[in-house]
């Protein structure tokens, strides 16, 4: 066996930690490539001691890892009660451990762990950060057009993972990369371009309406779209919508903002989602969780616990792989279907593969027509093959 994973919602960190490396030593033995592992709040004190005994006794050539709200492992997704996961897997390539920082300098926030030197052609980042302390949509840009010594032209390094959930106020996050323990910053597995991976992003929404163009935006604030106030644009939309839809449209609006708009047709998977936050009734515009624009094709989305579910289904529909490493956002479970081990469940059957694991994250991370985001309310899953 190539990969395995082990769960254990033993409420004693010592305990539960033998039981989830006991699990994978009898299924994978030691010394394996890589290995990740994942803690609930309730043993974010032991955790690092619980890391400590995961390394001695796995031997892994890189373990990472973090705490979060809930834990995932195989079918189970454990939330508010204790939960230990490890993942672990021998790969095709050596993966290399990366530590990030950032450091407030008086020109600004300085990135530090980052270099060309770092990564090559090929190679994709798996990454856990803390999301009081690092910027992370920084590093996804840096990575986007890294300059690699030799290289004719700037790298564009993919990067999948999530953000610590453990706490809500800063320092109370724990991550781990191999010996060290820390609170702050981010911890990745460089994975080289031998690694057979594939990285499936559920944004969990079904477009509703037609696409359009914007045709007047300040900053995040969407003014008009094709020639008309958006909120004029929403008007007729909510209009020609049925009474289940307009129940969608109260609760769960959302706009996807085209990636790429040389694309002829624009199809599932070529949005980058983001929440409507507000309105601004005096200028008939639409709040946006980012910036749009002018001249962005814009496509209305909803968002529920059946489109999320469809939208899951169908983005793994073409997956195939012998193990996952699952980062959904701490908004599903549930709290969004009303019923335990959807995400879970989901991957591990459409994969047919035991080896899974990962958390809940406060900010989801993968890519999405060719470039990686942070996104909410996804499910980020990085499928391994064996090689």
């Amino acid at each position: 066996m190539t990969f395995a994973s082990a769960l254990s919602e033993h409420p004693d960190p010592a305990e539960a930690t033998g039981e989830i490396i006991g699990a994978v030593l009898e299924q994978l033995g030691t010394e394996p490539d890589v290995a990740a592992v994942f803690a609930s709040p309730q043993h974010r004190d032991a955790f690092g001691e619980m890391a400590a005994a995961i390394g001695r006794m796995l031997r892994p050539g890189v373990l990472v890892g973090t705490t979060a709200v809930a834990v995932l492992g195989g079918t189970r997704e454990v939330e508010d009660a204790p939960a230990v996961g490890l993942w672990a897997g021998r790969l095709a390539a050596r993966p290399r451990p990366v530590r990030l920082q950032a450091a407030r300098t008086p020109s600004g926030i300085a990135l530090q762990g980052l270099s060309g030197s770092t990564f090559e052609p090929g190679d994709a980042l798996l990454l856990m950060a803390d999301p009081f302390s690092l910027p992370v949509d920084a590093i996804i840009d840096a990575l986007a057009a890294l300059e690699v010594p030799g290289a004719s032209e700037p790298l564009s390094v993919p990067v999948v993972g999530g953000m610590a959930s453990a706490a809500d106020t800063p320092g109370g996050n724990r991550l781990v990369l191999d010996d060290d323990v820390m609170s702050s910053g981010g911890v990745g597995v460089v994975l080289p371009g031998g690694v057979a991976t594939t990285t499936v992003v559920s944004q969990g929404c079904r477009p509703i309406g037609d696409p359009m163009i914007v045709t007047r935006a300040e900053g995040n604030l969407v003014i008009e779209i094709a020639g008309r106030s958006a909120l004029d644009r929403l008007d007729d939309l909510v209009r020609a919508a049925d009474a289940e839809e307009r129940s969608l449209l109260a609760s769960g609006l959302q706009i996807g903002i085209a990636i790429d708009e040389h694309r002829a047709t624009f199809e599932r998977g070529d949005f980058l989602v983001r929440s409507v936050v507000g309105a601004d009734r005096r200028q008939r515009a639409l709040a946006v969780g980012d910036r749009v624009e002018v001249g962005t094709t814009v496509q209305f989305q909803v968002r529920d616990a059946v489109a999320a579910d469809e939208d899951l289904r169908a983005m793994l529909a073409d997956a195939t792989g012998d193990a996952a490493l699952v980062f959904t956002c701490n908004g599903r479970g549930l709290r969004l279907f009303g019923e335990p081990d959807h995400d879970a469940r989901v991957v591990h059957d459409t994969l047919g593969s035991p080896a899974l694991a990962g958390m809940f994250c406060a900010g989801e991370i993968g890519p999405v027509g060719g470039r990686s985001f942070v996104h909410g309310f996804t499910a980020s899953v990085l499928v391994f093959r064996d090689p």
